[in-house]
């Protein structure tokens, strides 16, 4: 058996999501598609950049207070540059859960989440309501 080809969606210019909408239509799936390959392509490109700046930056200056500096500098690219890894595995996730079809569903309540929520945070897992009860329970138990 051979798996079907898919047929490409195209997504009209200026589309927004709508409530009106079914949820997760071929149009929706294609739209958080694009926008989840194009942040990925934004963090791959500014990736890039530290890695340059990374190998150009000379740690070691004259002036101990410069070298210091400049290492607080690398610390602070590579933290960045740590976080945006993680960005991308997490938009990795995304991206499969599209394909499988389980994109834009909550993990804990399994209803869907809000388009709005999604445009806003397309590597969202949780409904607004099931993100703040995780919030409000990591609260609880930091305090």
């Amino acid at each position: 058996m051979t798996k079907a080809t898919k047929k490409p969606v195209n997504v009209p210019a200026n589309y927004e999501p709508s409530e009106d909408e079914e949820f997760m239509n071929p149009i929706q799936k294609e739209y958080f598609r694009q926008k989840l390959l194009a942040w990925r392509a934004e963090i791959v490109a500014e990736t890039r950049n530290t890695v340059e700046y990374l190998r150009g930056e000379n740690v070691s200056h004259p002036d101990p207070a410069d070298t210091a500096a400049a290492n607080a500098d690398r610390q602070l690219e590579l933290r960045t540059k740590d976080r945006l890894r993680k960005l991308t595995n997490k938009i990795e996730k995304a991206l499969r859960r599209i394909e499988n079809g389980t994109y834009g569903i909550c993990e804990e309540t399994g209803d869907p989440i809000e388009l709005r929520r999604l445009d806003a945070r397309p590597i969202a897992t949780l409904s607004l309501e099931a993100q703040e009860m995780h919030e409000r329970g990591e609260r609880l138990r930091a305090g």
